[in-house]
């Protein structure tokens, strides 16, 4: 015997507590002694929606593990070349840690990558201001604007050389060199660079919510 699944209209084998096709629960009643208020014999506690979050948790996981993670990803940190491993990692563990202290019997890819999406706003948000706060501190607290100076010049002429000898026009790199060197360009250089670093550490961080949601969200039909 079969029943219809309420939410995407396929069948579902009496007595399964889930859809498999999209994980809704199904809920199943005694209909013995009839007139009288029985208990269900299956989801005597609601049940959560695969698909919803509860962000109070999720959020204050997020902050407990994005905000060190941001930090070690920013640009001037040694292990930043590895930021975005780490913040997929730790949008992943966001979701494991949630999923244990929240004990869903499922949860979508979907709603892990929303864990996903707010550690990763978190982790590049906090990425960005240490950034920020860095290059400030050094330039203006520790005097090593021209050693930033003479890194950045190095870096454009080498560029600028390479495109020279490939038979770009001079004069058209010359009026580019300018302009890069110039305190525009070098701030224009680290605002598209840290708007970059921020764009990459959030995809990295929904790619790792989704996963871990994928490998750690399947329904448990133990827990029912």
């Amino acid at each position: 015997m079969e029943i219809i699944c309420a939410r995407c209209h396929q069948a579902v084998e009496a007595g399964a507590c889930y859809c498999p096709n999209c994980g809704m629960p199904q809920l199943v009643y005694s209909t013995e002694g009839a007139g009288e208020a029985g208990p269900a014999e299956r989801g005597e506690t609601p049940v959560r929606d695969a698909a919803s979050v509860d962000w109070r948790q999720a959020t204050r996981v997020a902050l407990m593990l994005a905000i060190p993670a941001g930090i070690l990803s920013s640009m001037l940190s040694p292990v930043s070349i590895f930021g975005m491993f780490l913040m997929g990692g730790t949008a992943a563990w966001v979701v494991a840690i949630y999923l244990r202290r929240e004990r869903p019997v499922w949860i979508t890819i979907g709603a892990g990558a929303r864990i996903g999406l707010i550690t990763g706003i978190l982790g590049a948000w906090t990425a960005v201001a240490a950034t920020g706060t860095s290059l400030f501190a050094m330039r203006f607290y520790f005097h090593q604007g021209a050693t930033f100076d003479g890194l950045w010049q190095s870096v454009v002429d080498q560029q600028l050389n390479q495109r020279a000898s490939m038979g770009f026009d001079t004069h058209a790199l010359a009026i580019l060199r300018s302009w890069m060197l110039s305190p525009a360009g070098r701030a224009g250089w680290v605002v598209g660079t840290i708007t970059l670093l921020a764009a990459v550490l959030l995809l990295f961080a929904v790619a790792g919510g989704a996963l871990g949601a994928r490998l750690l969200g399947r329904p448990n039909r133990s827990q029912l």
